[in-house]
């Protein structure tokens, strides 16, 4: 079993959320910043660097991949921030994007809404925003045996 801790679009804001969060981050096998505020992680990557995983947003100017790829547990999870993939106008591109490079899940941000949804096969999941546009979230997702259980906590 992995256990993720999945952030996104913190963009330096509501540290009280932030701080909420830092006990967990060493309780859990992944940590992963979906983008805008990925800086806010350079704390958190140099206390856990073999395991926090950040993406660029497009607020951010430097910090972080374009997209990654996780294996967990036999299952292929694409993270990306979704603006690229015009998440706000829907998810389909984004979960034909995954399906393509063999993911089963699709983990992004940049909606500030959490949800869960699936698409052509392929699970989406954004955490919501941690930054204090509305209530903050993040997602709780374990993988286990193929199976992958994501939970949208609010803070």
């Amino acid at each position: 079993m992995k256990t993720f801790v999945i952030l996104s679009d913190s963009h330096g804001r509501n540290k009280k959320a932030f701080q909420k969060l830092l006990p967990l981050f060493g309780e859990n096998d992944y940590i992963v910043h979906l983008g805008d505020g990925s800086a806010d992680m350079r704390e958190t990557f140099s206390s856990y660097p073999e395991k926090t995983y950040i993406c660029r947003g497009n607020c951010d100017l430097s910090y972080g991949e374009e997209e990654f790829i996780i294996e967990a547990e036999g299952v292929s999870l694409l993270c990306c921030h979704g603006h690229k993939w015009g998440v706000k106008s829907g998810i389909s591109r984004l979960a034909a994007h995954a399906k393509e490079l063999g993911c089963e899940v699709a983990l992004y941000g940049h909606t500030h809404r959490a949800s869960v949804e699936s698409s052509d096969g392929v699970l989406c999941v954004n955490p919501g925003a941690l930054g204090d546009y509305a209530a903050p979230s993040y997602c709780y997702l374990v993988v286990h045996k193929g199976k992958v259980t994501p939970t949208i906590v609010p803070l």
